[in-house]
């Protein structure tokens, strides 16, 4: 798996993940990324899958109209939201602040992983913000 910054799509995970975005016309995708999270209680989180619901909730933030800025990373999902301009209802809105909540505590590999980034933990709570402002 590739990492190259504390961003929700700097990582291959997420960024495979948004590419199986591009065939859904609406959030079934995205609530079951969610939903994955939510349904390992207090099983082992594994990376890649935290990664993917980090994405999941991303594009969530997008829909609300409260994006990050476009770059290589993020155009794909910009454009997504472009042209499927869906208004998350609160549901799925607060299954993606459920599955942050979950990746930040233990046990989750990311948190392992990213332990001692301020810059992660910060992109994170800044994604959650995001998603209940």
């Amino acid at each position: 798996m590739g990492t190259w910054d504390e961003t929700s799509f700097g990582n291959d995970a997420a960024n495979d993940w948004a590419y199986g975005l591009e065939g859904c016309d609406d959030l079934s995708y995205i609530d079951a990324t969610l939903q994955r999270i939510i349904d390992a209680g207090d099983e082992y989180l594994e990376g890649p899958d935290g990664d993917e619901a980090i994405a999941a909730a991303e594009v969530v933030a997008w829909l609300l109209g409260r994006p990050t800025p476009v770059n290589a990373y993020t155009k794909k999902v910009a454009e997504w939201v472009a042209t499927h301009p869906i208004q998350p209802p609160p549901e799925v809105t607060q299954k993606a602040v459920s599955a942050l909540d979950r990746i930040l505590r233990q046990p989750s590999e990311l948190l392992e992983l990213w332990e001692g980034s301020d810059r992660w933990t910060a992109s994170v709570a800044d994604l959650r913000a995001r998603l209940t402002l």
